[in-house]
C-alpha cells in the first residue's frame, strides 16, 4: 500500500485503500498496522486532523479490526 508521510509525534505515515476499506499506519517505532472496515470518511478525516495521533487513538484505535503488517 502507498503511504503518504504525515506531521505527527506518533504516526509516521498513512495509507488507504478506498476498495478494500483498509487503513494503513505505520509508527515512529517502526510498526505498521491494517485497520479493516475503515470507512473513506473517517481516513479522510484523519489525513486532515490537526492532530493526527489524537484523531487516531480517540475515532481508530480499538475501535476496528486490525492486524501488524
Amino acid at each position: 500500500m502507498n503511504r503518504k508521510p504525515v506531521r505527527s509525534s506518533n504516526l509516521k505515515s498513512v495509507g488507504y485503500s478506498k476498495p478494500e476499506k483498509v487503513l494503513e499506519v505505520e509508527f515512529r517505532s517502526g510498526s505498521v498496522y491494517q485497520f479493516e472496515e475503515i470507512h473513506p470518511h473517517t481516513a479522510r478525516y484523519l489525513m486532515q486532523a490537526p492532530s493526527k495521533g489524537k484523531f487516531f487513538w480517540k475515532n481508530v484505535r480499538g475501535k476496528y479490526p486490525y492486524q501488524k503488517v
